[in-house]
């Protein structure tokens, strides 16, 4: 069972999808950090003056100062500014993913056009053998 293990584990495949697993990870951080610290900044600013982090909606209709005020009275909160941040999050990493498959559609679409290798050419020894084999066939 271990040995099945083994040769499961060590596939190209699985390698690559880990591979892919752990960098796409980090490439949401990214992301991450990028909507929350440099696209809802100024765009809040342009709205506004609006923290996006910090929109909410008390469900039990009472009204507070701030989101964390909301949170340590242990009211429930509708977080949707959270979830805006979070649309963002998705679309840029939608795109980035879009952009990386269409490249890569391309590089394939180049690749079957590409014209097929020429046949080697046979060396001078092959070329007289193959003459001399030529000669005998018509004697």
């Amino acid at each position: 069972m271990f040995k099945e293990f083994k040769e499961f584990a060590l596939r190209g495949n699985v390698v690559d999808i880990a591979v892919g697993i752990i960098i796409g990870a980090a490439f949401g951080k990214i992301v991450s950090s990028f909507v929350n610290d440099v696209i809802m900044p100024p765009l809040g600013l342009l709205i506004g003056n609006v923290d996006f982090s910090q929109l909410y909606f008390a469900l039990n209709g009472a009204t507070y100062a701030t989101l964390q005020e909301a949170l340590d009275q242990g009211a429930p909160v509708l977080k949707y500014g959270a979830f805006i941040q979070t649309v963002f999050d998705f679309v840029i990493v939608a795109f980035a993913i879009f952009v990386a498959v269409k490249a890569m559609n391309k590089l394939k679409r180049k690749e079957e056009a590409a014209p097929p290798p020429a046949p080697p050419v046979p060396s001078a020894e092959v070329q007289l053998l193959t003459e001399i084999r030529d000669s005998l066939k018509r004697a």
